[in-house]
């Protein structure tokens, strides 16, 4: 408001004058901008200033053109009863103003000039043209649908609410579908959108006759009839609680040409929406656990409005609000909603003079306290109607365009009289311009310049290679790796009074294990403490009494005079080994070998089993056991073609080191079924 500016700029005045000194009041008349038509054309159309303005580049070419009034269509009826009925029709007023901006852009980029401060001038781009409407009207989305539909470019709106683009709304439906099945209202949205495709009465015949209660059971039941429509869903669900809400959407778009099916649809302006979804998405992923549940809730309840950063959209047409393009500048302004604007008062409660605030009541039951009030807010209303024109011819360096359609007024208030007026007075020529004859304006010679090549380079679109387009054969999936302890099958000899899952003798095994494999190489005396630090936390806690009889266990089997060459210094220890084995159809194993014995011509595996019952033959050990071995034997023969490969048990309970035939741990592992 300026009175407040003035309200201050007397504050401080009276305060320096207490203190003996006085405040400069100084204006600045100049303009570093706009070229001296465009400064001569506010200093006569804003008849409510005092100010005169002066263009500092006093030599700049400049244009100041207004087109005649576009007549304001009668409304014609739409052609289908089934039309949306806030779709404007080809004979609007707004649409034939929108689609005539339009081809005068794509006349002038590339053919027409405009002159620079430095007394060249240049072809005009796409980037120079800046176009300022009142609000974010029927007018604003038709002229980006025309400049998109002939193939301009053009940055699209300065501000998007996001939830409420069309394109947005089919995928908010597939996300809400796929968080909550049961969610018939958005699978039904969803199926009739371009995503899906399906007419009306296909949806009819899916939804009115179905006995379940759910859509989704219902299009489930029937999924031979919509094999299409059921594979894209399978897959969606099948990656909605793992995929975070950018992929999700993305596969929406692209690996079942959803961008594609949009905008085949609703035109290329449904694009602006598709990628502001993309950004808000990956925006969300930043503040907070990427869940498709949060993202459609943080969407639906803060109302997300994104706002373009319109001051660097490289060479493209901008289009936006005049508040908007506050600070902002272009070569080339258009101001087409400039028609009869006197917006009515909304507001019910008033403040009078007094400070108090009172309800507004009907015009013919109004005190004059009211209508005073009411005269003030029109006053009010007006002067700033008056600072948006200021601002908005304000941006334009040295070419202005000023046009209407529909009704501009009988008062001389509305943006198109002032200006029709005002070049009047400084004596405009007469133009002819798309729509009839009008008026310019124009400012020393508009071809006098040398003309200079821009820097702008022309890109061709992006050639996409053959194999990003071609659809790759899935592969297969790598079977999962075998432990060979678990190819199934008896690990121990069941008898009478024994039994062959107690917990207690698999923690005892595996006390002796550890042990043997760490004690061989540390001297005698310092087993007992070795064995207490191993066993003293963790899960692998025991008690004294259980180290005591693991350790007499081990050593038993590490003091046998015929086992000392199993724990030579030689022999490797824990031996990880992994191998596709031909004998399992090519699955691949991974275990550990309890001690391995490498020589230039043999190769021998030895496993240590703490079974209570031994065999006394290999024929007798464990289907299980056997396995195992086999399953080792096969991948050294595998890691070792040319030595001779063989494998042993060392029963600790005996203890005993019990050699297995190759053909017996060889049959029971080709038995092995693995499904």
């Amino acid at each position: 408001d300026p009175r407040e500016f003035d309200r201050m700029r007397d504050h401080f005045s009276d305060r320096l004058h207490l203190l003996g000194q006085g405040l400069r009041t100084m204006e600045l008349e100049y303009s570093f901008r706009s070229s001296d038509a465009i400064m001569r054309f506010i200093d006569i159309a804003m008849t409510t200033t005092d100010t005169h303005h002066r263009a500092f580049h006093a030599e700049l070419p400049g244009r100041v053109d207004l087109w005649p009034t576009i007549e304001k269509s009668e409304g014609q009826e739409k052609q289908n009863w089934y039309d949306p009925i806030d779709i404007l029709t080809d004979d609007h007023h707004d649409v034939i103003l929108a689609r005539e901006i339009a081809n005068q852009i794509r006349q002038m980029v590339g053919t027409e000039t405009i002159p620079a401060s430095d007394g060249t001038r240049r072809l005009i781009k796409a980037g120079d043209i800046l176009i300022l409407v009142r609000q974010r009207s029927a007018l604003f989305q038709e002229i980006i649908r025309a400049c998109k539909a002939i193939g301009l470019p053009v940055a699209g709106a300065d501000r998007l609410k996001l939830t409420e683009e069309l394109a947005v709304k089919d995928l908010m439906a597939v996300l809400a579908f796929l968080a909550t099945p049961e969610d018939s209202l958005s699978l039904a949205t969803a199926l009739r959108s371009p995503l899906f495709g399906w007419s009306e009465a296909q949806l009819y015949d899916l939804a009115a006759t179905r006995a379940e209660p759910y859509l989704w059971t219902t299009l489930r039941n029937r999924a031979d009839e919509f094999a299409l429509t059921m594979a894209v869903l399978n897959d969606l669900r099948n990656n909605a609680d793992f995929l975070r809400p950018y992929d999700l959407i993305e596969r929406i778009l692209t690996r079942h040409d959803g961008r594609r099916k949009l905008l085949a649809r609703l035109g290329p302006e449904a694009e602006d929406g598709i990628d502001a979804l993309l950004s808000q998405s990956l925006a969300y992923e930043r503040m907070d656990v990427p869940s498709l549940t949060g993202f459609l809730t943080w969407l639906e309840v803060d109302q997300v409005e994104v706002k373009r950063q319109m001051d660097n959209a490289g060479d493209q047409i901008r289009v936006m609000t005049v508040h908007g393009a506050k600070g902002l500048e272009a070569p080339i302004v258009i101001l087409p909603d400039t028609a009869k604007h006197n917006p009515p008062i909304r507001d019910e409660i008033i403040p009078l003079e007094t400070g108090d605030m009172v309800w507004k009541v009907a015009s013919d039951q109004q005190p004059e306290v009211m209508k005073t009030a009411l005269a003030e807010l029109i006053t009010a209303q007006t002067a700033e109607n008056e600072r948006l024109f200021y601002v908005a011819v304000t941006r334009a360096e040295v070419w202005l365009i000023i046009v209407a359609a529909g009704e501009v007024g009988d008062h001389g208030d509305s943006w198109h009289q002032i200006a029709h007026k005002a070049l009047g007075d400084l004596g405009a020529v007469d133009l002819v311009t798309p729509v009839g004859l009008g008026l310019r304006l124009q400012h020393v010679d508009w071809q006098a310049g040398e003309l200079v090549s821009t820097d702008v380079v022309s890109l061709d679109a992006p050639q996409i290679p053959l194999w990003a387009q071609a659809r790759i054969t899935p592969t297969e999936r790598p079977t999962a790796t075998l432990a060979p302890s678990e190819l199934g099958g008896a690990k121990v000899i069941w008898q009478p009074g024994t039994q062959a899952d107690d917990e207690d003798a698999k923690r005892r095994g595996t006390m002796v294990h550890r042990l043997l494999d760490l004690l061989p190489a540390l001297p005698s005396e310092q087993w007992f403490d070795t064995a207490q630090r191993m066993f003293s936390t963790g899960d692998a806690m025991a008690t004294l009494d259980e180290i005591h009889d693991a350790l007499a266990h081990a050593k038993r089997v590490m003091d046998a005079p015929e086992l000392q060459h199993i724990f030579a210094s030689e022999v490797l220890s824990e031996v990880d080994i992994s191998a596709s084995l031909p004998d399992l159809n090519g699955h691949r194993i991974a275990g550990a070998i309890d001690r391995l014995l490498i020589q230039p011509d043999r190769v021998l595996a030895i496993d240590f089993k703490t079974n209570a019952v031994v065999p006394d033959r290999p024929e007798d050990t464990p289907d299980g056991l056997l396995r195992q071995m086999g399953a080792y034997q096969s991948a050294l023969e595998t890691i070792y073609p040319d030595r001779h490969v063989e494998t042993a048990i060392l029963w600790t309970r005996v203890p005993s080191l019990m050699m297995l035939p190759n053909d017996i741990v060889r049959a029971a592992l080709r038995a092995t079924s693995i499904s």
